[in-house]
């Protein structure tokens, strides 16, 4: 966002008129902060990350594009949650969080137990270069979101509640029996790629 662009936002919300020489004096503070996080070192291992890319609107060189903002989320083995970094590209690709996984590494972050993905197809790969040992786990929002997009609308809702004993669950042999019940029964039929799904997640 350009100071012009940010002059104007301040003024049409806030009804504030602020100099130039301001927005830029406060810009690169801020900035100089926002370098410090990106740069900051991490702790050695973190039991869970999840590794997810949101697209969203973002205003660039005056106008508006579609871009992927990438989000690395860790779980401190304390239970606390820390943004580990956010990186901004055009698209989301496999090879973009390999530079991401090579950036986390060189900030000091040596192992990660398990890593929580969307299911984006060539994810493990990079994840495995970089993080051998790591578990790679399908986010069960996304497991979920991926099963309901095979339905029409009028059946999501419906199919979703199906799903749910399969991740609502006490143990793995009772989920394992959940998605037996759900591949023999009549959604089975009429969605045959879900269990399908969910075996290849397994």
């Amino acid at each position: 966002m350009s100071v012009c662009e940010i002059q104007a936002h301040l003024l049409e919300l806030y009804g504030t008129e602020v100099s130039p020489d301001l927005i830029s004096t406060i810009t690169d503070e801020v900035l100089e902060e926002v370098t410090q996080w990106q740069q900051r070192p991490l702790e050695t291992m973190y039991p869970i990350v999840y590794f997810d890319a949101l697209r969203l609107k973002i205003r660039d060189e005056g106008s508006v594009k579609n871009k992927a903002v990438y989000l690395a989320l860790g779980i401190r083995a304390d239970g606390r949650k820390e943004v580990l970094g956010l990186w901004i590209e055009q698209t989301e690709g496999a090879k973009f969080w390999l530079r991401v996984f090579n950036e986390l590494k060189n900030r000091g972050l040596d192992d990660v137990l398990i890593a929580v993905v969307d299911g984006l197809r060539g994810f493990p790969e990079p994840i495995k270069a970089v993080y051998p040992q790591a578990q790679i786990q399908t986010c069960i929002v996304h497991l979920i979101r991926n099963s309901t997009t095979l339905a029409a609308w009028k059946d999501r809702k419906e199919l979703a509640a199906v799903l749910k004993p399969i991740y609502h669950a006490a143990n793995a042999e009772l989920a394992e029996a959940a998605l037996d019940a759900f591949a023999a029964g009549p959604w089975d039929t009429k969605f045959p790629t879900v269990a399908a799904m969910w075996r290849l997640q397994w």
